[in-house]
């Protein structure tokens, strides 16, 4: 296929999702109206690749190779906290992924680089007409260095269908912190997540061994996803993982604390410090709540062992 071909195909698939994206859900499956791909022997599915390396050079992090594919892109590197830390903002101008969709993005932060990660916008994975749609996410960091995978909200519609896996590979000392923050339906619309499929795996090694794996496989049609073991009735899932360094309990206490407080008790709220690797969750029905409490983790940690406040994406406020 020709990379005009592919953009051609492109275009076709954004004027789809903006069909989708300005429909009112009725709650019927005739509300949104789109080729199945099942079916249109025209259909071809969206791919896009992203390819990022970043290497620290004379005290400060520079993007210095990026390899694209489809509508995946970064435009310049930014530096808002000094030329120490790049932060970059990955673009998807589609502005959704809808069936069969295929998505995959790769940042190497070389040794002591350091690297922000984040996102304009909530991502949405809108109902599938029949094929699983796809993201893929590889990070890699060396010795010294740091990586904050930081994106926006995450919505999926009723009725998708989503296979999405994160790997994490870390070398020596290198960091990680990686937020989530995971919307089931469109409550604000009257949508609630009742049928539809979604897969989750996350995984993290380090020096080739696995320190963290993690994978969750919620059917909308499955009343387990209620219980109090799994969502609980909730329609947000938040989750902060950090490993590189021991989170002082004083430090766990404070953030306990200060998340109660911000959440004003709405909601339920954990954070753990395992072997490796440290868990904070927020379970509730507020995105805008579970921001605010995953941002109070955030800077926290940051504060303790990166020496810096917290700089809130500017994406984030626009």
């Amino acid at each position: 296929m020709s990379l005009s071909t592919a953009y051609k195909k492109e275009i076709l698939t954004e004027q789809q999702r903006e069909e989708v994206s300005t429909s009112k859900y009725s709650g019927s499956t005739e509300s949104i109206c789109m080729s199945d791909p099942l079916s249109d022997p025209e259909y071809s599915p969206l791919q896009a690749k992203l390819s990022l390396k970043f290497a620290a050079i004379d005290d400060t992090t520079r993007l210095v190779e990026r390899d694209r594919f489809g509508p995946l892109l970064v435009q310049k590197p930014l530096y808002p906290e000094g030329d120490e830390i790049c932060h970059v903002v990955i673009i998807h101008p589609p502005g959704g992924v809808v069936s069969g969709d295929q998505l995959e993005m790769s940042a190497q932060a070389g040794a002591s680089a350091k690297v922000q990660i984040t996102t304009p916008g909530a991502a949405k994975w809108y109902k599938s007409t029949g094929r699983t749609a796809r993201q893929t996410i590889k990070i890699d960091v060396d010795k010294g260095g740091l990586m904050e995978w930081l994106p926006q909200e995450t919505i999926f519609f009723n009725n998708t269908n989503v296979a999405i896996d994160h790997q994490v590979t870390l070398n020596g000392d290198a960091m990680y912190l990686g937020c989530e923050i995971l919307c089931f339906g469109r409550t604000l619309s009257g949508e609630v997540f009742n049928n539809g499929k979604i897969k989750q795996r996350t995984t993290i090694k380090r020096d080739e061994k696995i320190i963290w794996f993690e994978q969750i496989s919620l059917n909308g049609e499955d009343s387990g996803q209620n219980r109090s073991l799994s969502l609980g009735n909730h329609t947000i899932c938040a989750t902060l993982l950090f490993t590189g360094k021991t989170i002082s309990s004083a430090v766990i206490d404070q953030a306990r604390l200060e998340c109660k407080s911000v959440s004003k008790d709405i909601g339920q709220f954990g954070v753990s410090q395992l072997k490796s690797v440290l868990v904070a969750r927020y379970l509730g029905n507020s995105s805008e709540i579970a921001r605010q409490v995953m941002l109070c983790c955030w800077n926290l940690f940051r504060q303790e062992y990166f020496g810096r406040n917290g700089t809130v994406p500017r994406m984030w406020n626009t």
